[in-house]
């Protein structure tokens, strides 16, 4: 029977199935592309800084920590199906509450939303990434998840379209409109997500298994099972304590920062992330060291390769979320002034005068840019996806890590038009990092991908903690000053990426040899 990269062992080919998963991909690509245009408009709508708009991203990023878990086991309980058809839903929620929000009209009614759609997204994401990488050969996993993908960096492309139209809008008297109609995506959002709903209760999922190559599933030993490297295995588990211990600090840290609440504790929301990180990282650290012994080789814990891509993802979210978040501060503020013949034409309305007198991009033409980053990122994901045809997936993500990397230092370096040029080139090598980390970490863990993945997802918290760190940088120097932050978070993916191996004892089962007939 001739190759697939859809066509599993027992000979069924899942293209069709593929694909209707893939919509799912496109979704949640035009949500978060809207989320990143949002962050301006609040900016300049209520007067915040860099820091404060940060929570944007926040309450889009505490939705996955807190449904990561309920996603993982509700995915378990109701398989594939289930699991996304529950994502709809609560999407539908979040989108039709913009409704409301928009009377509202407070900062704290949006992030409500914003939160709410992230929790159905969780469900979404969590289902829909570990779902790619078993409809065919194992392989291919991770040239399937990366064309999944690929439907992502379209949806990215058209959500800052839609949100530069509707949070950036003018009226004849040059008035911003966009308070009064920001909740019209998002309605659309909602009745798009309760059709999909109907279309996904009508079809029939078939519920696959991946491969069990740690052999996790086996109750007792089994002679040349494969012994994970404890010592190393508990040493990312302490990682991933510290990590989350941030992450919990960071919700700490958004209660304080409610005047109220901070003027009665006597702390800033800074204290506040400090103090609660250090004392669960104490805490945690304690726990570990005595429930260590309970982490057998049966569990998903005591395999390095998993426990470091929890680490790896928090990382790369991190940076991709900054990046995304302050694209646009970046395009009205650090690139070089443009000729005034910019300003005519039809093409004018994406510049205007800034403060210091000179010509330079509004947020509407920089909104509008950002979909051209959106391009670069689908651009990467297809040669990504071509080169994880031939090339080992561990080995194309350190790449394109270093690559990203020295990307950010030059955008960090203020070199003028090649610091903007390096900034596209970086959504270009940020494409495949996700969904490669993402199926490196579940290889070959059977059936506790699932709940592998609720894990990897959980890590997308990183998206609302190093914006906040990447946006006090900016506010106290410049914006290019703060992408030293997701160069740091670039290097981390590198060394992932070139340790894979070793992590997993493994040359990548998802690699294809050059001889292997495809």
């Amino acid at each position: 029977m001739k190759p697939s990269i859809f066509r599993t062992p027992d000979g069924r080919n899942h293209a069709i199935t593929f694909a209707l998963v893939s919509s799912l991909f496109l979704l949640w690509g035009f949500c978060n592309g809207m989320i990143d245009v949002m962050d301006k408009h609040f900016q300049e709508e209520l007067h915040l800084t860099l820091a404060q708009s940060a929570w944007v991203q926040f309450a889009h990023y505490l939705g996955y920590f807190l449904m990561a878990m309920p996603a993982g086991w509700l995915a378990s309980k109701l398989g594939y199906k289930g699991g996304i058809i529950a994502g709809l839903l609560m999407v539908a929620v979040g989108g039709f509450w913009f409704i409301p929000a928009t009377q509202i009209a407070t900062f704290p009614a949006f992030l409500l939303g914003v939160c709410l759609i992230a929790s159905g997204l969780t469900f979404l994401e969590t289902v829909a990434n570990p779902y790619t990488t078993v409809l065919g050969p194992t392989k291919y996993a991770a040239t399937r998840i990366n064309l999944a993908q690929s439907c992502n960096g379209v949806g990215w492309i058209f959500g800052p379209i839609a949100g530069a139209a509707f949070f950036y809008g003018k009226d004849a008297s040059g008035q911003s409109t966009g308070s009064e109609t920001l909740w019209i995506p998002y309605a659309a959002i909602g009745v798009f997500v309760l059709i999909l709903a109907v279309v996904f209760a009508f079809c029939k999922l078939p519920d696959i298994k991946s491969d069990d190559e740690f052999h996790l599933d086996e109750v007792s030993p089994a002679d040349g099972k494969p012994k994970a490297n404890r010592r190393l295995a508990l040493s990312l588990v302490w990682l991933n304590v510290v990590v989350l211990s941030v992450a919990i600090g960071m919700i700490v840290s958004a209660i304080v920062a409610i005047p109220a609440v901070g003027a009665k504790l006597g702390m800033t929301e800074n204290q506040a992330l400090w103090y609660a990180s250090g004392l669960l990282t104490a805490l945690g650290t304690v726990a570990l060291f005595f429930k260590s012994s309970q982490i057998k080789n049966e569990s998903i814990w005591s395999q390095p390769h998993f426990s470091g891509a929890t680490l790896t993802q928090f990382f790369y979210v991190a940076a991709q979320c900054g990046i995304f978040a302050y694209f646009i501060n970046y395009m009205t503020s650090q690139i070089p002034p443009v000729p005034d013949a910019w300003s005519t034409g039809t093409f004018g309305s994406w510049f205007e005068i800034h403060k210091n007198g000179f010509l330079g991009l509004s947020d509407k033409g920089a909104s509008s840019l950002a979909s051209v980053g959106f391009m670069c990122f689908l651009a990467g994901r297809i040669i990504g996806a071509a080169l994880l045809k031939k090339f080992p997936a561990h080995k194309v993500l350190a790449a394109f890590a270093i690559l990203a990397g020295l990307c950010s230092l030059a955008v960090f370096l203020k070199l003028g038009w090649l610091s903007a040029v390096a900034l596209f080139l970086t959504y270009l090598f940020m494409s495949i990092m996700f969904p490669t980390i993402f199926s490196l970490g579940i290889h070959g863990l059977g059936s506790r991908a699932k709940n592998a993945s609720s894990f990897i997802v959980m890590a997308i918290m990183g998206g609302a903690i190093m914006p906040k760190l990447m946006g006090h940088i900016a506010d106290s120097s410049d914006m290019s000053t703060g992408f030293i932050v997701p160069l740091a978070c670039f290097v981390f993916v590198a060394f992932y990426g070139l340790v894979w191996s070793k992590l997993s004892q493994s040359e990548g089962g998802v690699a294809i040899k050059l001889n292997s007939g495809h």
